[in-house]
C-alpha cells in the first residue's frame, strides 16, 4: 500500500508540474487572424480582434492565399483608406508571423483587397507589471520571438512525451 501511495504522490507530482508548464503567462501567445477562416475578403476582423487580448511579445500571424493576397502594415491614415500611407512592412508568404514588439496599435491591411474587409487593426498593450517577461531581448527583436514560440513548442513537445511515457508506464 505504501508504494502505491508513493506512485500516486508521484503522478499527482508531474501532472501540477505539466500543467503549471502550460500556465505560463509570460508566454508569447500566436494570434491567428481570423482563427480558422484566415486573412480573407468578407469577414469582419474588427470583431476578431476585439475578442484578443495583444502584449508585447505576441505575434500576429496571417494565413492566407499565397500570390492572391498579401500584408501590408500602415498607419491609421493608411488603414482607414485602404491606401500604403504609413508604409511600415510587407508580408507576402501566405503563412506570415509578425512580433508585436512596441504597446501601440498596429494597422495591417491587404493591398487590393482592403476595401473588401481585409485589413484589421490591433491594440498591444505592455506585460503586466506582475507577469515576468521571458527577456528583453524577446520585445525588441521579431527573431527573439519567434525563437521563443519556438522553444515553447519544444518544451510543450517534451512535457508531453515524459507524460506519455509515464502514462504508458502505468505510474497513473
Amino acid at each position: 500500500m505504501a508504494i502505491y501511495s508513493h506512485c500516486a504522490s508521484a503522478k499527482l507530482l508531474l501532472l501540477l508540474l505539466f500543467l503549471a508548464w502550460r500556465a505560463d503567462p509570460s508566454a508569447a501567445t500566436d494570434h491567428i487572424v481570423g482563427g480558422d477562416l484566415g486573412w480573407n475578403p468578407n469577414i469582419n476582423y474588427s470583431s476578431w480582434s476585439h475578442n484578443q487580448t495583444f502584449f508585447v511579445g505576441d505575434l500576429i500571424s496571417f494565413r492566407y492565399q499565397k500570390h492572391t493576397y498579401n500584408v501590408f502594415e500602415v498607419n491609421k491614415t493608411g488603414y482607414e483608406n485602404c491606401t500604403m500611407d504609413g508604409y511600415a512592412g510587407n508580408w507576402t508568404s501566405g503563412k506570415d508571423f509578425i512580433p508585436l514588439n512596441k504597446p501601440q496599435t498596429y494597422y495591417f491591411i491587404c493591398n487590393g483587397f482592403c476595401f473588401g474587409g481585409m485589413k484589421v487593426s490591433v491594440v498591444v498593450r505592455p506585460l503586466p507589471t506582475n507577469a515576468t517577461a521571458p527577456t528583453k531581448a524577446l520585445a525588441a527583436r521579431g527573431s527573439a520571438a519567434e525563437k521563443s514560440m519556438a522553444v515553447r513548442r519544444v518544451g510543450d513537445l517534451v512535457a508531453s512525451l515524459v507524460l506519455g511515457v509515464v502514462i504508458g508506464l502505468g505510474m497513473m
